[in-house]
């Protein structure tokens, strides 16, 4: 009989071994925890297919309408590296309830709002409490679990943070159909009280920690807010206000560098910081989370692009993109358990590398777009898009968070979560610059060559002035059908620049995978033996 020397390290402790089954209870209460996440992601974008709504509704101006959304960022990027510290303090259980609690509230009185202030302030307590719920997510994930059981976790949160964006505008155009805008927000109530009672009664991660109250350091918090938030204001607003040519865009910018200056100096000289920066020095960290950076840019960027062109080129109503960008998030769903399996058995480097040439394959086949690509050309792009990201996503987020001392997770996971928002942030900015200056170059290029002198402008104008006779200036009225086909014709073309710009970057991107340090085998969820 083999004794505890000799023995296998399968035989040599049993309780190790039952410990790392993981408990129904601790199961259940995370996935409790999860759909409160999902909740909050989701209302990032459940507005977005129904603003038009929401403007009639409130009798708001286009610009105010679009602050819906902007507030409702600008108080989660604030909130979401806050929530590090604020867990260590409060402990998993009690930040969780009250995030969730919180932002059913705000839920109830966005519902209710009667005025676009109202509806703005509300969206921005909205974003700041429900943001607490995504970073303690990732951080139970990856402390409160065996490392040996990341391949169940890491798909599931992965799942989640990127289906619920993408899903978004579906959920939001199904139930603005279906009944109105205010639903949109009353929908969270009643699994927003289910999700407070469940989180209170089973989660018991861990213990608070009351004293780090005293050390609070709220200077720290007002040079972050006003960095992060001045940040989201420039991308959010300079595209489509020239930039530092507009005076509010110019102003939070100059208060951004401010803040972010003093923001540093804080956090590297407060005796404790309210966020600790010095986590990216690990190679790992900080190269998982420059990949989330640009993963968000995929993720928040095509998340409007589609819908944008369905709506823009194809003149969809939101319930129709809704339902064609809904591929996507199925293909996501049944890609998910596979990437789980294969993180067992294959370098999680070469898994995200795969993932993001995959993204950027199903952005090459979108620089051939023309007006008439419809859900059956879209397809195949958005089933590519989906596998990518989910391939992409879930090894990073081990790969970044898994391999860190479990004293180190919750305060990394704001910052990693972060850096996901912000590249998404930025992809917008970018990719709206991009349509912008392309569709203004393609317009000019395009108006070049439509003269007397071309057969087939010609041509198309004479057919044009003969449908129109009898109704009026028949030669004025083909002229402006003429141009709005030739401005059709340019955004389209602005669109296929913009995913040619992606399709490069993210070929470019899957080579900063090497980089990486091979994680170890218990990261990715086999066994240490192994």
């Amino acid at each position: 009989m083999a004794d505890a020397t000799t023995a296998p390290p399968g035989m040599m402790n049993p309780a190790a071994q039952t410990s790392e089954r993981i408990p129904p209870r601790r199961l259940f209460a995370f996935l409790i925890m999860v759909f409160g996440m999902f909740m909050s992601i989701l209302d990032i974008q459940v507005v977005s297919a129904s603003l038009s709504e929401i403007q009639a509704g409130l009798s708001a101006s286009s610009s105010e309408v679009s602050w819906v959304q902007t507030s409702y960022l600008i108080a989660e990027v604030i909130a979401i590296p806050l929530s590090g510290f604020l867990s260590r303090a409060f402990g998993t259980r009690l930040l969780f309830a009250i995030s969730a609690s919180g932002f059913t509230i705000a839920s109830f009185f966005c519902g209710f709002a009667s005025s676009i202030e109202q509806m703005i302030l509300w969206r921005a307590i909205q974003g700041f409490l429900g943001a607490g719920m995504i970073p303690t997510v990732f951080a139970s994930a990856y402390t409160v679990f065996p490392r040996e059981k990341f391949y169940i976790v890491g798909p599931i949160i992965g799942l989640v943070a990127t289906l619920a964006p993408t899903i978004g505008p579906t959920v939001g155009g199904y139930i603005t159909d279906l009944m109105s805008w205010h639903w949109l927000f009353f929908i969270n109530i009643v699994p927003g009280i289910g999700i407070t009672i469940g989180v209170l009664a089973l989660v018991d991660f861990d213990e608070p920690n009351f004293a780090l109250l005293e050390h609070f350091d709220w200077w720290g918090l007002l040079f972050m807010a006003g960095f992060l938030g001045s940040l989201e204001y420039v991308l959010e607003e300079g595209p489509q206000y020239e930039w530092l040519q507009d005076t509010s865009v110019a102003t939070c910018a100059a208060v951004g560098t401010i803040s972010a200056i003093a923001f540093f100096w804080r956090v590297l000289t407060a005796k404790e910081p309210i966020v600790d920066i010095r986590t990216f020095s690990d190679r790992n960290f900080g190269i998982g989370c420059l990949i989330s950076f640009c993963i968000g840019i995929g993720l928040y960027g095509l998340t409007y692009m589609y819908p944008r062109y369905l709506a823009e080129v194809r003149g969809y109503s939101a319930l129709m993109i809704g339902e064609t960008m809904f591929v996507s998030g199925i293909t996501m769903f049944f890609t998910a358990p596979i990437v789980g399996r294969l993180m067992l058995k294959v370098d999680l480097r070469y898994i995200i590398a795969i993932g993001l040439c995959i993204f950027a394959l199903g952005s090459y086949q979108m620089t051939w777009i023309t007006r008439d690509y419809d859900f059956y050309e879209l397809l195949v792009p958005q089933i590519l898009r989906g596998i990518g990201m989910m391939f992409a996503m879930v090894p990073t987020n081990t790969i970044a968070l898994g391999t860190l001392a479990p004293e180190r997770v919750k305060n990394a996971s704001g910052l990693f979560n972060l850096t996901r928002n912000l590249g998404g942030a930025v992809g917008l900015a970018v990719i709206n610059q991009v349509l912008n200056q392309r569709t203004d170059l393609h317009i000019v290029r395009l108006q070049e060559r439509v003269n007397w002198g071309n057969a087939t402008a010609t041509e198309t104008l004479n057919m044009f002035t003969q449908r129109l006779q009898g109704m009026g200036d028949a030669a004025l009225m083909a002229m402006k059908q003429l141009s709005q086909i030739v401005h059709r014709q340019a955004v389209v073309m602005g669109y296929g620049d913009a995913f040619f710009m992606l399709t490069i970057f993210y070929f470019s991107l899957s080579l900063l995978v090497m980089l990486l340090d091979k994680p170890a085998a218990s990261a990715a969820g086999g066994e240490a033996a192994h």
